[in-house]
Formats: C-alpha cells, structure tokens, sequence
C-alpha cells in the first residue's frame, strides 16, 4: 500500500511517521508513505499556500492551484484509488472505514489547515471527505494521522499477532473487553479465575461475554 499526503506543514506529520507500528510497517516495506510539501509545488517567490476568501471574512483559504499541481504530478506515475480530503464536515471515520481502506493499494491525504481549501479542489479532484470526529482542529495533519495508524495496523503482516486486531473495539460492533498481565494479584486486586484456568474454551466464552457486557454498559447504540 503507498499512502500520499499532502499539506503544507510536513513537519507536523513527519516524526509520528517514524515510530511504533507505522515504522515497523515502513520498514518491513508493507507500507509506503511519502510526505509532500504544498510549498514545493507554489509559483510565487513568496511561496504562499494560502490567500484570504472571496466575500470577506475571517481566516485564511489554501489556495488551489499548489493542490492541482500536487496532485496531478502524482496522478501521472500511478492510478490512486481515493484522493481523500480530511474535513471536519466529510463522513465520520470509522473501523469499518478503515477496514475498507486497508484494502486499497494507492491512496491520497490532502490536509486542509486554516479555514480550508478553495471549494474547486473539493468538486473536482478529491473522492471522498473524512472526519475524524465533531471538533474542528487547526489542520488535517493530525486528523491524517489518525486515519494513517488505523489503517496500516490492518494490513497483514503489519502487526506481530494479527488475531488481535480481529477483538479490538468496533470490529463486529463490540467495545473491547478487560485485559490483565502477571502479577496474578495486585492490592489485593485478582485476576479472574478463568483467566488463570488453562480452560481455553471457557476464556474465549469469558471474553466474549465481557465484550457483550461492556459494549451494552458504555455504548449501547452500537448492539443494534
């Protein structure tokens, strides 16, 4: 998989790029990511991103002509599968959001930043539109981020014990259960027994149930 993004600001996702579980993938070569600076790709001595709206009004709009030319440039090596714009108003991410993205072999971020970008960009080259939650940050770049880590930990080989992935919270709409490590009691606080029985078949029933349980009590909506 080779994953794109583009922003202006390519410092802001760059270390994050570089550790845990995206590094693993980086360098186990399961995973591509190139970050390309906006600025890179500006006419102007100034090398301006961003210009002030049509009609007034307050904040700043990334300018469209640096996003064509960004991305243009890389439509001309490869066919990308999404050209994703990260949006406080696009769809609401979600595991299966990223379930169906991992299965994709080219994809494109574009992070916005400021007030946003210039309308034309959305209508005629981004697919599709992200968020990553109700709140609105100050760019994309974070919002990126997030949809990058959810993503790369799917595909296979990615993570050292991949059957973990298929409990975590959301997948089969259900919240993750209780886990617990050595010591076996800890202030006076006990591990359960089942855990500690060897059944295997009586902890997969145990875990199951504690994901049912959990799931009703913190996130009901998610059982029906």
């Amino acid at each position: 998989m080779r994953i794109d993004i583009i922003t202006g600001f390519p410092e802001l996702v760059r270390s994050p790029l570089n550790e845990s579980i995206i590094r693993r993938a980086r360098k186990k070569k399961l995973v591509q990511i190139r970050v390309h600076d906006l600025r890179k790709y500006t006419t102007d001595k100034h090398h301006s991103i961003d210009d002030t709206p049509y009609g007034g009004g307050a904040g700043m709009i990334l300018k469209p002509e640096p996003i064509f030319a960004c991305i243009e440039a890389l439509q001309k090596k490869r066919k990308y599968d999404e050209v994703i714009y990260l949006s406080a108003d696009g769809e609401t991410f979600s595991q299966q959001s990223a379930n169906r993205l991992s299965l994709a072999e080219n994809v494109i971020l574009l992070c916005g930043h400021y007030k946003g970008i210039d309308e034309r960009v959305r209508t005629a080259i981004v697919t599709r539109e992200i968020s990553i939650g109700d709140y609105v940050l100050t760019g994309g770049e974070l919002a990126a981020l997030v949809l990058v880590d959810a993503v790369i930990r799917l595909i296979p080989g990615v993570l050292g014990d991949g059957e973990s992935m298929l409990t975590d919270s959301f997948q089969e709409n259900l919240l993750d259960g209780p886990s617990y490590t050595r010591p076996p009691e800890f202030r006076s606080m006990k591990v359960p027994d089942v855990l500690l029985s060897g059944d295997h078949k009586a902890v997969e029933r145990w875990r199951r149930e504690q994901r049912v349980e959990r799931t009703r009590l913190r996130r009901n909506d998610l059982l029906s």
